[in-house]
């Protein structure tokens, strides 16, 4: 084929007009934006707000091409509640530095915890996802995942304080419920029993009372189970029902001495 016969037959396959790598380009620079508005002491905050309103104009332009869906119009109403997530990223930071041994002051937790960082842009991206804005809260979301590895489903709900410990692999799904201060390890799965279109719409996530700590690698699957409130999860347990409250889930090792006569 010629170079012109290639690019046409490229062009012919472009057929998703809207479809515009600059929507993700321009999130990761909100979201990175919002986070030093917030916390950031050398950051203007007045200045920066009207950046990020003008910003969030040209977003809500990109990502709102059907006529039924939010725009820029919520930018305000979202500004409202800014405040109010920045109070309980300030309850979670609060609650990683006094629990965790590891740390040596709410700074550090803040510049440096991967699972702070992912919590931090879950509550900025839950609040657009619950306005039903399209694209951004997912890719605020995949800010978040691809720096820290944690993958936080924007339509998830958590409650306050929350603390994800090392962060590394841990997955909520969409529809999961987390009640006020529980933690959870590296590579902690809340996840569904089977992936299946129909599913939309349907809890098909785990809910996890209040003063649940799960442990590193445990999968806990299915909308209908529930970890009861002050349970402990250990360690690589696998979980497809509920439990009590008050509960300990251990996974047994199988454990064999190593014959080692010649």
């Amino acid at each position: 084929m010629s170079q012109s016969e290639v690019i046409e037959k490229i062009k012919a396959q472009k057929n998703l007009p809207n479809l515009k790598f600059s929507i993700k380009d321009k999130t990761e620079a909100f979201t990175n934006n919002l986070f030093y508005t917030l916390f950031d002491e050398e950051t203007p905050v007045e200045e920066n707000i009207k950046k990020l309103g003008k910003d969030f104009e040209e977003l809500a332009d990109l990502v709102c091409w059907k006529p039924e869906t939010p725009c820029r119009d919520i930018w305000q109403d979202y500004l409202d509640m800014l405040p109010g997530i920045l109070k309980k990223l300030n309850k979670d930071a609060e609650a990683i530095s006094q629990n965790d041994p590891a740390a040596n002051s709410i700074e550090e937790v803040i510049l440096s915890y991967p699972g702070f960082f992912a919590i931090a842009i879950y509550r900025f991206s839950h609040e657009f996802y619950k306005f039903g804005l399209p694209l951004v809260p997912r890719l605020m979301a995949e800010c978040a995942h691809g720096l820290t590895g944690t993958d936080i489903n924007p339509g998830a709900q958590i409650g306050t304080p929350f603390f994800i410990d090392h962060a590394t692999g841990v997955v909520i799904g969409e529809t999961a419920v987390i009640e006020d201060n529980v933690k959870i390890y590296q590579g902690v799965t809340l996840g569904a029993l089977y992936v299946d279109r129909n599913l939309k719409n349907i809890k098909r996530h785990p809910t996890i009372e209040k003063n649940v700590t799960i442990y590193a690698n445990a999968t806990i699957l299915g909308g209908e189970t529930t970890i009861g409130a002050n349970s402990i999860i250990g360690g690589n347990v696998w979980l497809t029902a509920s439990v009590p409250k008050n509960s300990m889930v251990s996974h047994t090792p199988q454990i064999n001495i190593k014959n080692t006569s010649k």
